[in-house]
């Protein structure tokens, strides 16, 4: 069932947008742009390249258990710099299965230039597998009681166009 949806056909739905945030950015200023953005984690990103992620965990285990001051503490001093990334055209299941066994929350989607081209958190994949367990319950009972399929309708207030 889910196992055949993408990446890219996430990125599709959610939107394209990335944030991110220089290595030598104060960390107040990234937690700022994640709570501006409601996000959980930002990119950290130095010449168009991925140098690392950094996420709420990061704040909470590296920052703030350790007793360092976000208005003094540099991002690069506390993010996450073994970013785990994947392709456009790798499945949820696979990549479920990557967040799961690596305790991560956040997978970047890069072209085959390594280029980012969106961002996936656990959440999006969740809502995801919902919709289609949706789809696929509303198709049952559909055939069950003898009415036409409906296909299914794209809020289009909810998707983002890059």
């Amino acid at each position: 069932m889910y196992a055949a949806i993408t990446m890219q056909q996430i990125l599709e739905r959610k939107g394209y947008r990335v944030w991110s945030i220089e290595a030598g950015a104060k960390v107040v200023d990234a937690l700022r742009l994640m709570d501006e953005k409601n996000i959980g984690a930002v990119l950290v990103c130095e010449q168009k390249k991925i140098t690392g992620i950094f996420s709420e965990r990061d704040y909470s285990r590296k920052l703030a258990l350790a007793g360092k001051n976000s208005k003094n503490t540099l991002v690069k001093e506390v993010m996450t710099d073994q970013v785990l990334v994947v392709k456009p055209d790798q499945k949820v299941e696979e990549c479920l299965a990557l967040m799961t066994n690596k305790f991560i929350r956040h997978l970047p989607v890069v072209d085959k230039d390594r280029q980012v081209i969106g961002i996936v958190s656990i959440g999006d994949i969740v809502k995801e597998l919902i919709a289609e367990q949706e789809f696929v319950i509303d198709q049952l009972v559909n055939y069950i009681s003898g009415e036409k399929p409906h296909a299914p309708v794209a809020n289009k207030a909810e998707i983002e166009l890059p």
